[in-house]
């Protein structure tokens, strides 16, 4: 077995897409640790794109488009606030050899971000590798209510309206919970992200001008039935 230095040396952006593939993704155990370890979870969180929640205090929030949400305009410093320290999180798993292979791919096409602004000032947003039909949701990070909240559901209403089929959150949260999040065991995660890779996402689809009141309505109609009336 390679040690965690040699994992470290030998993993590129090829790999790392390759890795994403196998339901495999990268993280340093802190920001100054130069390793990076394979992740593999027993139960994986997944955001199914037909039973996105939103509550209706949320819905409001939306259409009052509080924030200038903006698509890929700014790499580095959304993976800049996703892994900055903060109150209850003094170390972050994003070390300087994620923030090199993530900016790779993103000048490859294949990384993305979705970012909330108050004028001039980024106050949140998130990042993540698309690959196929199938969204690998990296991190988020807000510091004004909401923000990161509104950038997740232009996120989800982008990937349904491109044709995505999975959402991969990696770990279940309690902020990620509130809109439905899952946890499914890996076998399941397998068989969905086959399915997921097998489509052509298109994560442009929907115009960077998207508003909040089209999100809403977006990730509405994709609602199945069940998933209407259980969430009310």
């Amino acid at each position: 077995m390679a040690s965690r230095d040699d994992i470290a040396l030998e993993i590129t952006p090829e790999v790392l897409l390759k890795a994403y593939a196998c339901g495999i993704f990268p993280m340093a155990e802190a920001a100054d640790d130069p390793a990076l370890y394979w992740i593999e979870p027993e139960r994986r969180g997944i955001l199914p794109l037909d039973a996105l929640h939103l509550p209706t205090r949320f819905k409001r929030t939306l259409r009052q488009a509080m924030f200038d949400v903006r698509i890929d305009s700014d790499f580095d410093a959304v993976i800049g606030g996703c892994g900055a320290a903060r109150p209850g999180r003094q170390t972050t798993w994003i070390n300087d050899k994620i923030r090199s292979l993530c900016k790779t791919l993103f000048s490859m096409g294949y990384c993305h971000t979705v970012e909330t602004w108050h004028g001039d000032r980024l106050v949140g947003g998130l990042y993540g590798v698309a690959l196929g039909g199938a969204f690998f949701g990296e991190s988020m990070f807000s510091t004004e209510r909401d923000a990161s909240k509104v950038a997740l559901a232009h996120l989800a209403a982008r990937l349904i309206h491109g044709g995505y089929r999975l959402l991969d959150c990696q770990f279940v949260t309690d902020h990620l919970r509130q809109f439905g999040t899952i946890e499914i065991n890996r076998a399941q995660f397998h068989g969905e992200l086959e399915a997921a890779l097998a489509v052509r996402g298109d994560f442009l689809r929907l115009p960077k001008t998207a508003g909040g009141a089209e999100v809403v309505d977006i990730i509405d109609a994709a609602r199945r039935p069940t998933a209407v009336s259980a969430g009310g």
